[in-house]
């Protein structure tokens, strides 16, 4: 996963990170598993035009939600979610950490929104063109001039009342280590002036402690971490969304981030 000079790199690698000798399950299990989380993708391409096309906001959400639920349970995830606060029909910066590409359904499947993904996401096999479909907002990261494009972009579907989804740490990292939340995006809610909800996604086992198999860094690939989550038995991803944390109070958008940084829910 290279990056241009001035993008956010964690120092978290594969071999360093990525913890091994978990619990697994089976051949036959991982097999299965394999299956059904691809025929669930596939699924979620084949009615993704026309429940866009023809579902209301609220069912289009539901949809999603019940949707990614499936895909990561047809995976092997098991989503803990503790009690929510209450959403706002109007437009809200969703921002959380960066462990894994499964973040991206977690995400969805308590706050749907538009995303916000590297351009190459767009590429990826059928996650891709889900993204796509799904209005994601993609931001080039080889090229810094177009960063106030894309700001000014998030800013306008914020206005509009979307609900946007960002990983503002620029970067994965495995879940043991974080990095700082960067500025950029925090500047969209300030100029939309609409209020940002912190989400914290966290890796566990059964038995409670702590796992960096689903991370995806340094020179991983999707597929390999695809294989890490798919044999790890009683991996359960657990999602925390904080409350709204209104912007007008801020002077600027590094303030706003140290803030949202420091949410309740970000704490260990």
């Amino acid at each position: 996963m290279s990056a241009a000079w001035w993008s956010p790199v964690a120092p978290c690698t594969p071999q360093v990170c990525v913890a091994g000798g978990g619990p697994l399950v089976g051949p036959l299990r991982r097999l299965v598993r394999y299956a059904a989380g691809l025929a669930v993708l596939l699924a979620g391409v084949a009615v993704s035009v026309p429940a866009g096309r023809w579902c209301r906001p609220a069912r289009r959400d539901a949809l999603i939600r019940w949707w990614v639920r499936a895909v990561t349970a047809s995976f092997g995830v098991h989503v803990v979610t503790p009690p929510m606060p209450q959403r706002r029909p109007a437009g809200v910066l969703v921002v959380s950490n960066h462990v894994s590409w499964l973040d991206i359904l977690l995400v969805a499947a308590v706050c749907p929104g538009r995303m916000l993904a590297k351009r190459e996401v767009a590429a990826w096999p059928v996650v891709g063109r889900l993204a796509v479909r799904g209005g994601t907002l993609f931001i080039d990261r080889e090229r810094i001039r177009a960063l106030p494009g894309t700001v000014a972009e998030i800013a306008e579907a914020l206005r509009g009342g979307a609900t946007v989804v960002a990983f503002p740490e620029g970067s994965t990292w495995c879940g043991r280590e974080e990095g700082r939340f960067r500025p950029a995006v925090f500047q969209a809610a300030l100029d939309a002036g609409v209020p940002v909800r912190p989400v914290v996604i966290r890796y566990r086992l059964a038995g409670g402690e702590p796992t960096t198999a689903p991370a995806f860094v340094g020179d991983d690939t999707l597929l390999a971490s695809l294989r890490r989550v798919v044999a790890t038995r009683g991996l359960i991803a657990e999602v925390t969304v904080d409350q709204e944390i209104p912007v007008g109070a801020y002077a600027d958008r590094r303030a706003l981030a140290r803030a949202v940084r420091r949410a309740p829910a970000s704490r260990p």
